[in-house]
């Protein structure tokens, strides 16, 4: 595997140092993931959201495609079609299961189990197979996902309803195997890979509408929108993989995984949602956490 620095170049990074690049590419993968979310969130409100699904499923697939091709990045290997065969399941599963526990659960326990448990994973497996990075980027991990369950904490006031923790737990676990998938691509390219795994998503989830007959039809006007949503997961999907490319994939998981602040500060700017003292006190967490990683990242 070619070095870090190496990596960054092939991709035509600023030459700020692995250490740097991770970071921003990792928060890269953030915004766009989150402005994503509350993108589709919205539109959801106004159509199918299978049908939502599978147009930024379409989108992100053909774009990947042209930019694989006017990158020149080859035909992926055997190896990196497997991994991303395994993204894209991973993927629709963790999807699937995190919107129905949404659905039936308590948001305030879904949404923080989901997103912790599919950073801790990435970090484990990166902590066993590359290493520790120094002390004060272990903390900011740390900080970090307290943070991502601060801002997710939604109000108590779904006393009645059950937890939905089952799910939580099975798409936090999806969603981990997710990002080792997409983190094992070789350092041949990014786009190559995605193309497949958005061809696998969608082909799964034509297999969910056609044999449970779900609504798919969206209305013509917001077409473009849902577009917009699919580059949007499209560029996130290839910050991220960049990000772990190029410097470790605990610091590359955990700082993408931040994608929920994103979202709900959106939420709150927008639609004027509530703003809490557990907002608050999250997105300093979330400052406070990069400015930790980005020290402890600096000297590589």
């Amino acid at each position: 595997m070619p070095a870090p620095h190496l990596l960054a170049r092939r991709w035509h990074l600023p030459d700020v140092g692995p250490g740097a690049a991770v970071v921003v590419l990792g928060l890269l993968s953030a915004i766009t993931w989150g402005a994503g979310d509350f993108g589709g969130g919205l539109l959801s409100r106004r159509a199918p959201l299978f049908g939502i699904v599978a147009v930024t499923q379409l989108v992100g697939m053909a774009a990947a495609l042209v930019l694989a091709v006017l990158r020149g990045e080859p035909v992926p290997g055997t190896l990196d079609i497997a991994w991303a065969i395994g993204a894209g399941i991973f993927g629709m599963a963790g999807m699937t299961m995190l919107y129905h526990g949404l659905a039936v659960g308590r948001m305030g326990v879904v949404a923080p189990v989901t997103g912790v448990i599919g950073a801790v994973i990435p970090v484990i497996v990166s902590f066993a197979f590359e290493g520790m990075p120094p002390p004060i980027a272990i903390a900011g991990i740390v900080v970090a996902l307290v943070a991502v369950v601060l801002v997710t904490r939604a109000p108590g006031h779904q006393v009645g309803r059950p937890s939905g923790i089952n799910w939580a737990l099975g798409a936090g676990i999806a969603i981990g195997g997710f990002n080792l998938c997409i983190g094992g691509f070789s350092p041949a390219g990014a786009f190559g890979p995605l193309v497949i795994v958005r061809l696998v998503q969608s082909l799964l989830l034509a297999i969910v509408i056609v044999a449970w007959r779900q609504p798919w039809r969206i209305p013509r006007d917001i077409v473009p929108k849902v577009a917009g949503i699919g580059l949007l997961d499209m560029a996130g999907n290839a910050a991220f993989i960049m990000a772990a490319q190029v410097g470790q994939l605990a610091i590359a998981a955990v700082l993408a995984s931040l994608y929920p602040v994103m979202t709900v500060l959106l939420a709150i700017a927008l639609l004027h949602e509530r703003l809490t003292r557990s907002h608050v006190v999250g997105v300093a967490m979330t400052a406070l956490a990069i400015a930790m990683i980005a020290a402890g990242t600096a000297g590589t």
